[in-house]
């Protein structure tokens, strides 16, 4: 267990907290009672310090973990890329090449328009969040204890279990979604989706209502469909952790008890590594054919 955190409530609240950044106002007391003479940017130490920063906080560790993440795909792609051969492939060729595919099948299966950044999007989407899901079969304590040896209060490490990051994600993919539906219908064909759908013109009202919530329920709907089944996911890993921490407590040496607890974490880090895929694959699929919608003309 973290050595900040004696209770099972004060374990859970500290790996569900992130490593946020912000700034706390002049008078402001901290946790160790300092009061702040001035403005001051600064690492929060406590959920209330974190929720007192307000809308304009950073939450490091999703940033941080993220831009990793993403530069990592974007190095062993590009290595791969770089070394491909027309011979005999190697296992990183074979690998990005059966992912290429199953991607280029996907767009192909879900777009029926002509749009050249849809399979890159996709690809991006895919391998990205992967990556960040993936973080979730970490041992639960691993980086955080590293972390907190190192002074740092917080960290996750499961971005996707942050809702700003699913959310940052969702809206994106929304922006592009309006911006395609009023490039390939125009503003008119796009304002008269809205308007003159399911019920025609004299049911306008209750046809924006309908189509409103529709298109708002697609980023809605990504982002908390990811963060839901990832942040679901953290938790089970520490009431795991915990129960391991409470038969090593309370039964301190029966093997049969802790080879339990071993057996249970890594039972439902097999069934996560699942979870983690198809929430990857889910929100792809959806980009695609969320796109697709946008490239589609009615009459």
């Amino acid at each position: 267990m973290s050595a900040e955190a004696h209770t099972s409530t004060e374990y859970i609240k500290h790996h569900l907290q992130n490593l946020t950044y912000g700034k706390l106002p002049a008078g402001y007391q901290r946790h160790d009672g300092e009061a702040l003479q001035a403005d001051t940017w600064t690492l929060a130490h406590s959920p209330q310090e974190a929720k007192d920063m307000g809308f304009m906080a950073f939450n490091i560790d999703t940033l941080g973990f993220s831009l990793v993440l993403g530069a990592l795909f974007l190095f062993l792609f590009r290595r791969v890329a770089k070394r491909v051969s027309a011979g005999v492939p190697d296992g990183s060729q074979n690998f990005v090449e059966w992912v290429i595919e199953f991607i280029d099948s996907s767009v192909r299966g879900s777009f029926t328009g002509r749009n050249p950044l849809v399979a890159p999007l996709a690809l991006t989407i895919f391998i990205w969040i992967f990556l960040m899901n993936f973080m979730d079969l970490v041992p639960i304590d691993w980086i955080p204890g590293v972390a907190g040896a190192l002074g740092l209060p917080y960290l996750k490490v499961v971005p996707t279990t942050d809702p700003n990051a699913t959310f940052g994600m969702s809206i994106s993919v929304f922006l592009l979604v309006l911006y395609y539906s009023i490039k390939m219908k125009g503003v008119g064909g796009f304002v008269g989706e809205l308007t003159l759908q399911p019920f025609g013109k004299w049911g306008l009202p209750a046809n924006l209502f309908l189509e409103g919530v529709n298109l708002i329920a697609k980023p809605v709907s990504l982002a908390l469909r990811l963060f839901g089944n990832m942040y679901a996911g953290e938790m089970i890993f520490i009431l795991i952790a915990l129960m391991g921490a409470a038969w090593t407590g309370f039964s301190f040496g029966n093997a049969t008890l802790f080879g339990s607890q071993v057996l249970l974490s890594l039972g439902w880090a097999i069934f996560h590594i699942l979870i983690v895929t198809l929430q990857a694959f889910i929100f792809m699929t959806l980009t695609i054919v969320y796109l697709d919608m946008a490239h589609q003309e009615h009459h």
